[in-house]
């Protein structure tokens, strides 16, 4: 899911759809971002994939719109993965100094 969440246009597609709280036609988002449509269709497909969107469709058109439950579960995941590590760091040996003539850095 962050993979797909990776790219700008990915990011803008998920954040105005987000700023509007509904569905949107394909078409609807290429228009407002100025992008050409068969680019934001791909975009749309991938993050549909990772589970990021859904589709809907009506007539000849799909309208997309956020998961929002898998994509806050995703970010439990995450927050909880964190959590943890934090725990495991205050735990955890030192890490090794660098070998070789690496000067070491003092702050």
């Amino acid at each position: 899911m962050f993979r797909a969440l990776s790219d700008p246009t990915r990011v803008r597609l998920v954040v105005l759809l987000a700023e509007r709280c509904r569905a949107c036609s394909v078409s609807e988002l290429a228009e407002c971002l100025d992008v050409d449509l068969s680019v934001v269709s791909r975009h749309l497909a991938l993050l549909r994939a990772a589970g990021v969107l859904r589709a809907t469709k009506s007539g000849r058109n799909l309208f997309y719109e956020i998961q929002y439950d898998a994509l806050a579960e995703a970010l439990r995941g995450i927050a909880d993965t964190l959590e943890r590590a934090r725990g495991d760091f205050t735990t955890a040996p030192a890490c090794p100094a660098p070998a070789g003539n690496e000067k070491e850095h003092t702050p």
